[in-house]
């Protein structure tokens, strides 16, 4: 199965779902369920901006795309690779790179450590100004 159809929590395929993931990939940065509601409809496709936030959120809980939330407050949604990475993101024009940290890694590892905690998990997002502005 091809990253495009993302499998529903039961194992199948929903085409809706797939739709989504589809709009999505049609894009490079992080965006807003209203734009991926809004690219599907240009499309023809018929899907109601509840359905795209419901399935936006379950694709997100399954790991299946990244979440974050803007400045603004609003939660957008980018398919991205399916290593562990972080994202460069710029706050002018919204270009999200991908990028890999291991000192992220070790650092979050000893803080843990040094605290007693185990099983770390993290998320961490730069944002900035990228080249083009």
């Amino acid at each position: 199965m091809d990253a495009v159809t993302p499998p529903t929590p039961r194992g199948r395929t929903s085409t809706k779902r797939a739709a989504i993931a589809d709009a999505l990939a049609g894009f490079d940065d992080f965006r807003s369920a209203q734009d991926v509601h809004e690219a599907m409809r240009r499309n023809d496709q018929r899907v109601g901006l509840a359905t795209v936030y419901r399935t936006l959120q379950a694709m997100s809980d399954a790991g299946e795309l990244d979440a974050m939330r803007s400045e603004s407050g609003e939660v957008t949604y980018r398919l991205c690779s399916e290593t562990h990475h972080h994202h460069l993101v710029c706050r002018v024009c919204g270009k999200a790179v991908e990028v890999r940290g291991p000192a992220v890694e070790r650092w979050a590892e000893a803080v843990a450590a040094e605290h007693g905690f185990r099983e770390v998990s993290h998320l961490v997002e730069v944002f900035g100004v990228c080249g083009d502005h």
